[in-house]
């Protein structure tokens, strides 16, 4: 993107009081941010949201923001700058109703973070929850999920931790910008995370945690994720409003089961209760999951077009990566693995109950 439209989009972003939905409002009226920053101050009372305050705020942008500012501070830290015209910018999150119009990046997304999970849940975690949180971060790590949080204390960095203790990766989006860290004694963690994965804010870098910034990062927790597991969540809890996140921008949401006679777990039963899907282990979410719209590539070069590839041994592996999209014979399969016929029947009837392959007939399969 040239430099006067990066600079024309952050400093939109950075307008006080246009959030998500009003600036999304903005630019459905306007069509971009420098047509919305040059507007007449009666054409902005137009966009529902924009009330005085606010207007003022865009017609005086042009002097009272010092983008400049912001893009040196970010070079100077090595802080990515993400728009929505960038390749770079997740295309799950692009998807949503609101997506960010800015993410600022410490760290760095990767191609395999396409294949990510949320895991979420209250600040005051019981120790069953927290060991929980962990147990899920690591074994879904361990299977090449990106574990995607919000760095909070209790649930939030439970799943981060043990994300990072099984070697994968993690994904933490702040409320504040990504160089004020809250809470202030996760700085450490924070560093752990932005070189295992990334710290993410849809606020300028030095920006602190406003209350109402809590809410509006849910939507970017769900949004970067296939799914959202709610690990302990009271009746009122933010880890409420991200599984309505991703109920709303049609992700899966999946809720832990807690004690019955305890507070934190009556809103994960709510939600089970609601229909979401009731989770033990790793495998209950990857085998819940459907295929990916666009396939997904791992470091270790091998492309998942369904995150339930990532439960299968190396021989299913090799019989599932001969089977097309299209009609296959079983002949063919048999010829290109060099497997007995016994094996790769016995594969085939494994790779349909785990709904990655259909038979349409005696002799032939086709890939889900």
């Amino acid at each position: 993107m040239p430099e006067s439209d990066l600079t024309q989009t952050l400093r939109l972003s950075m307008v006080p009081g246009v959030g998500p939905r009003i600036r999304q409002a903005l630019l459905e009226r306007f069509a971009s941010p420098e047509a919305v920053l040059r507007a007449a101050p009666s054409e902005l009372r137009e966009v529902p949201g924009v009330g005085p305050k606010i207007m003022k705020s865009i017609v005086s942008a042009a002097d009272e923001i010092d983008v400049d500012r912001e893009i040196t501070i970010c070079r100077e830290h090595g802080i990515g700058i993400l728009t929505e015209s960038d390749e770079a910018y997740p295309r799950l999150l692009r998807e949503i109703h609101d997506p960010p119009g800015v993410l600022f990046v410490r760290g760095e997304f990767k191609s395999q973070d396409a294949l990510a999970i949320a895991i979420v849940g209250t600040r005051h975690g019981t120790r069953y929850g927290l060991d929980q949180a962990e147990r899920l971060g690591a074994s879904l790590a361990r299977a090449g999920l990106t574990v995607v949080s919000g760095l909070a204390r209790g649930i939030d960095a439970a799943a981060h931790r043990g994300a990072l203790s099984a070697g994968g990766r993690t994904l933490a989006v702040l409320a504040s910008g990504v160089l004020n860290v809250y809470p202030p004694e996760h700085e450490k963690l924070a560093a752990q995370v932005s070189a295992n994965g990334a710290l993410l804010s849809e606020s300028p870098s030095n920006v602190e945690p406003l209350g109402g910034m809590f809410p509006q990062r849910n939507r970017i927790i769900s949004g970067l994720s296939l799914g959202v597991i709610v690990v302990e969540a009271p009746e009122r809890s933010g880890a409420l409003i991200t599984a309505r996140h991703a109920m709303e921008q049609g992700r899966e949401v999946f809720a832990v089961p807690g004690r019955v006679d305890h507070r934190t777990a009556r809103g994960c039963h709510r939600l089970i209760r609601d229909g979401a899907k009731l989770v033990e282990t790793a495998d209950d979410v990857l085998e819940e999951l459907g295929p990916l719209v666009e396939a997904a590539p791992r470091d270790d070069g091998q492309v998942i077009h369904h995150p339930a590839e990532l439960t299968l041994n190396e021989l299913e592996q090799k019989v599932l990566a001969a089977i097309d999209s299209d009609s296959t014979p079983i002949d063919r399969i048999i010829a290109e693995t060099g497997l007995p016929v016994p094996r790769v029947l016995s594969t085939i009837s494994v790779l349909e109950m785990r709904h990655l392959v259909r038979r349409l007939s005696g002799s032939t399969v086709v890939r889900k």
